[in-house]
Order: structure tokens, then C-alpha cells, then sequence
């Protein structure tokens, strides 16, 4: 899910970063190095976003239980301009689907960015399993019917061919790129309609999508409405706050939860923090917590394309470091749970309550630490999804998937360098209760 920074606000977030840190003390009184830690089970082979790689770059996954065989569940992930990957419990790989093409050599490719699964579409065929798919690259989603007895491969594209554009007017307005984003899907109890919320690159923008069903076994999708959240904050000092970024560019959103149990939402902007909200997009938005650069001060300087950072104010939280990214919902039987975010800057995951009543209260933190030389830690993490059910012998208490932004060890690139290589680690889910008390 991460998006390419300029070097100075990279710098700026670094900065800052570093300092918070070093400042910020957990419940138990150490730092973030003090969060416990655990290891991953596996990793899928690595994604490189070269020409070589078909400039593959992992993103976000999203994991689907298979009722009638739980040990043969799936792991569905996106990986940008290299599409749709499809893996097994075992992190190898079962499916392989290409982001389309161009509508022309001058045109925008198409770009996987996000996914998230419905289970049980209502379409005139009956009900399906699907997974949604943020298509970046042509402004739209992408729906793929799952059938893991379909000879090929599970997924199959059902997207409705006349799908409109979800944010953009026209191609012209695709390729600049500010186009459907972050996505998180979700089934209102109260009418059985399935919905995806889409959110706006560059943009802080989010929009409510109905997914339809066509008679022909397709499947489209409706606008609803949408929703912008704020790009400019007030501070305590009562002065005006807003992250520095490039001329235009707006603080976005990515990662997305719905709690399905209350129709919550919970979406991550990136600089800002975690905002908690109605997955209808009506009322009023409340930010659950901020990051620790809330409010750091920033000026763009045009000649060296920077930011420059000002003095921290103190006005950030103490338990997200930007890019607020990955969030994912541990649902428990009886309601409990958690909200899981991954603290992109600082390599570590945040945990908050899932109980709206007590203010999504913060619950401690963890992070994803290297098994062996070979199957390293966790990095720069974008995209997470987890399921708290049992997956046959390999995960008996559930699984966390989560993409590690930083692959090693590294592959020389032929030319004195190292190729930029992601992927996604597999983690025990009963390995991190046990480790986190959760």
C-alpha cells in the first residue's frame, strides 16, 4: 500500500520518527523495541518490481476459508501492476491473474492496490464467495468469483464490463492517477446488500460502492455517496495543521476495516492517524488516535523538491509511526476483538480494542521478527488480513498475513544493486495470542 515519497518528506517522517520513538514509552514503560515479538511460519516467494519481476510490488492480502476443507484455504494478494496472486496455506503459489492492459500504449496499466473478500453474494445464480479488487491503474474494481474445485485456478474475473470509472471523469483524468485506492468490503445485516468503500489516491476523498449483481453472472457496481475527511487540523495552539507532501497533494487513505458485527469502519490516514466511522458514510467521523507526526510542522522547497521539518509541537500519539497502514479486524465469537494497524515507520503493529463503547482503547502492540537468515522480519509493512478460525493442521487457531514492504536477503540487479524485492509472511495466529495476550 505504500506510495512513492519524495526523498524530503521521506526525510521528514524519518526525522520525526526517530525522535517520537526514542520519546515514546509503552503501558509497560519501555519503548517499541520492547514490544514482544514473534516470527513468521512462511513467506511466499518474493515479488520484484523490475521489468524483469513484470514490475510486480506486493501489496495487500486477504485470506478465504474453505468451509468444506478449512486446511485448504487460500491467500488472495495483490501485487500492483503484477495483479492478482493466489496462494496456498503453505505460501505457495496457486494462481496467477494479470492486471489488464492499457486501453492504449499512452494509457495508465492496470494496478491491483488493495483486496477484500464478501462471502455469500446474493447474485441471480445463487450466492458466491468473491474477492474485490481496487484496480488503481483504471479507476475501477475488479470482482473475481472464488471456486476452489474450478479447474485453472479458483478465481475467476466476473466484473460487469460496463463498469464506470469510481472516481475519474475520463481516461485523461484515469492517468493522473487519483483514482480508487485503499478498499475494505462490507454486508449491511440489516438488508443482505454488499458494499465496498473505496478510497481516493492523493485525495482524502472515500465513496460507498453497492456491488450488483448483473443477470448474466456479472458483477457491477453503483455509487452511493461519499464522503471527504478533513486535510488540514486544527492544533491545541489554535493553529492550522496540514502534512507536508507535494503541491496538491492531499493526506489519503488507505487501509480499511469494517467491523461487520456494527457496521463500523475504521480507515488509516496515512499521516494522520486511525478514524472510526459508519460504514454508510453518514455522521460524523472520530479520530480513534494519531500518529506521532501529527502536527510536526513541514515546508515543501520547490528548488530541492524537500520538505523541510519544523519543531515538533507535541501534539502526535504515541503509538503509530506514518504511514498509518494494513488494518485488519481479529473478530472473537462473543464480539471481543481487536483492531490490528500496522505502524509503518517504526515496524510495529498496534492493537486497539474492538469495543466502540470504551473508545477503541489501546491494547499494546507487537512486532514480526526474522525466523531464520532466510525468512526474515517484517518491514515497511502495507497491506495485513487475519482470521481467527481454524485453517486444518497447519494453523488450528487462525492465521496473520501480512506484506513485508522490505524482502531479504537482497538479489543483485546486474548492476551493482539490489533489486526491490516484497512479499507476504504467514504468521501463527496462536503464536501471537500467546505472545500479545490477546
Amino acid at each position: 500500500m505504500r506510495t512513492p515519497r519524495t526523498a524530503g518528506r521521506a526525510a521528514l517522517l524519518a526525522s520525526v520518527t526517530a525522535l517520537a520513538t526514542s520519546l515514546a514509552v509503552s503501558p509497560a514503560g519501555a519503548g517499541a523495541s520492547a514490544l514482544p515479538a514473534v516470527t513468521p511460519t512462511s513467506e511466499t516467494a518474493a515479488l520484484y518490481d523490475d521489468e524483469a519481476g513484470g514490475n510486480s510490488d506486493a501489496d495487500d492480502p486477504a485470506i478465504w476459508r474453505n468451509p468444506a476443507d478449512p486446511g485448504r484455504s487460500l491467500v488472495v494478494a495483490t501485487a500492483k501492476e503484477g495483479g492478482l496472486r493466489v496462494y496456498d496455506l503453505d505460501a505457495r503459489p496457486v494462481q496467477s491473474l494479470p492486471a489488464p492492459k492499457p486501453p492504449t500504449p499512452d494509457d495508465a496499466p492496470g494496478r491491483y492496490n488493495n483486496v477484500d473478500l464478501v462471502t455469500g453474494l446474493r447474485t441471480p445464480a445463487g450466492r458466491t464467495d468473491v474477492a474485490v479488487v481496487s484496480d488503481r491503474g483504471n479507476d475501477r474494481l475488479r470482482i473475481y468469483r472464488i471456486d476452489p474445485a474450478r479447474r485453472g485456478g479458483p478465481l475467476t474475473d466476473i466484473t460487469d464490463p460496463a463498469s464506470a470509472p469510481v472516481f475519474s471523469a475520463d481516461q485523461a483524468e484515469i492517468n493522473d492517477q487519483r483514482t480508487a485506492y485503499g478498499l475494505a468490503t462490507w454486508t449491511d445485516r440489516a438488508t443482505g446488500r454488499s458494499y465496498a468503500l473505496v478510497s481516493r489516491r492523493e485525495r482524502t476523498r472515500l465513496a460507498l460502492l453497492e456491488l450488483v449483481p448483473a443477470a448474466n453472472g456479472r458483477v457491477g457496481y453503483r455509487k452511493v455517496r461519499t464522503l471527504d475527511l478533513p486535510s488540514s487540523f486544527r492544533l491545541p495552539d489554535g493553529t492550522t495543521w496540514t502534512p507536508c507532501g507535494e503541491p496538491g497533494e492531499l493526506p489519503q487513505v488507505e487501509g480499511m476495516a469494517v467491523d461487520p458485527a456494527t457496521g463500523t469502519l475504521y480507515a488509516g490516514q496515512e499521516d494522520i492517524g486511525i478514524w472510526r466511522l459508519r460504514a454508510d458514510l453518514t455522521g460524523r467521523p472520530v479520530l480513534v488516535d494519531r500518529t506521532r507526526e501529527y502536527g510536526v510542522p513541514g515546508r515543501y522547497d520547490e528548488e530541492s523538491e524537500e520538505c523541510v521539518p519544523g519543531a515538533d509541537p507535541g501534539y502526535g500519539g504515541k503509538r503509530l509511526s506514518a504511514d498509518v497502514e494494513g488494518l485488519t479486524l481479529y473478530q472473537e465469537p462473543d464480539g471481543d476483538g481487536y483492531l490490528l494497524a500496522s505502524s509503518q515507520g517504526d515496524n510495529t503493529f498496534a492493537l486497539y480494542d474492538r469495543e466502540v463503547g470504551e473508545g477503541n482503547e489501546y491494547e499494546g502492540g507487537f512486532r514480526i521478527g526474522s525466523a531464520s537468515d532466510t525468512l526474515d522480519g517484517v518491514e515497511e509493512c502495507d497491506g495485513a488480513a487475519v482470521l481467527n478460525a481454524p485453517l486444518g493442521r497447519r494453523y488450528p487457531r487462525g492465521l496473520l498475513v501480512v506484506q513485508d514492504g522490505h524482502e531479504t536477503p537482497g538479489v543483485a540487479d546486474g548492476e551493482g544493486g539490489t533489486r526491490t524485492a516484497t512479499g507476504f509472511k504467514f504468521v501463527d495466529l496462536g503464536e501471537l495470542t500467546d505472545a500479545t495476550g490477546m
